[in-house]
């Protein structure tokens, strides 16, 4: 034991202690009994909640438990967190992506422009350009093709509108049956309106490969009729499906035959 000395007023006074080198320091005595403490909460905790077994380990850090501890005991924002991470997925209808309604609009605008411009198209078409492409009457009824022969006006209301259906017919079958396009202005088809009695315009007439007439069609009628007509000639039957038709026309005793300016042998 350490011995004591007494001073000169009484008090007892330790002699002074001298660290060794291999002696353990007393300061650490204080984290050891929190680590201690902390070790026997490990044990609690883990005694009533069997679940968490993690926390039970031999090698688990105490700090680790220390913090979980500190989560249960706060359950405030960690409930929050715990709860939104158990929700489910959500099972609703799927709704269109930004990169969807810009396809679906783009694919609108290119139908919208098409249609637009076949209309332009269509609009574009004049009894003009179908004269333009029309065969001389002679040469269409010397080549064996069966014919189709429109007797018009420029001044013919009806025969404007029809123009661009008569145009599209015409591309179709061109390469299989002549269009003829005769002006009843022209002093040079006198025969040939009485011969086919045209008393209205548009007036359509089918003829056969041989040049025999298998029937007409006169004024505004559906494009059918025209389209239909020209495929049984086409095909070389026998007769066509509307032989006889009239429609709204335009009276051909209006011809303007003073009029003329190019008396040409299909204007």
């Amino acid at each position: 034991m350490a011995k004591v000395a007494s001073s000169s007023i009484g008090l007892h006074r330790p002699k002074p202690f001298h660290f060794r080198p291999n002696q353990t320091l007393h300061s650490v005595k204080p984290f050891n009994y929190q680590l201690n403490n902390l070790q026997k909460y490990q044990r609690i905790y883990c005694q009533t909640e069997p679940k968490t077994g993690d926390c039970c380990q031999p090698n688990s850090d105490p700090s680790e438990f220390a913090v979980k501890e500190k989560s249960s005991i706060e359950p405030g924002a960690g409930a929050e967190s715990s709860k939104a991470e158990v929700s489910p997925p959500s099972t609703g209808p799927e709704y269109p992506t930004r990169d969807f309604n810009r396809r679906v609009a783009l694919v609108s605008v290119l139908a919208a422009l098409g249609l637009f411009s076949s209309q332009r198209l269509d609009l574009g078409v004049s009894l003009k350009d179908i004269t333009a492409a029309a065969l001389p009457y002679e040469e269409a009824l010397s080549n064996g093709k069966p014919t189709v022969v429109e007797f018009y006006a420029d001044w013919c209301e009806v025969c404007r509108e029809l123009a661009p259906e008569v145009y599209k017919v015409e591309q179709q079958y061109k390469d299989r049956v002549n269009f003829v396009m005769l002006n009843v202005d022209n002093t040079k088809w006198e025969q040939e309106l009485d011969e086919f009695g045209v008393e209205g315009i548009p007036h359509f007439a089918f003829l056969d490969k041989d040049g025999n007439e298998e029937g007409n069609v006169v004024g505004r009628l559906p494009k059918q009729y025209l389209l239909e007509n020209v495929d049984a000639l086409a095909k070389g039957k026998e007769s066509i499906p509307y032989s006889r038709a009239v429609g709204q026309y335009t009276s051909a005793e209006s011809r303007k035959v003073h009029q003329i300016s190019d008396p040409r042998s299909h204007g």
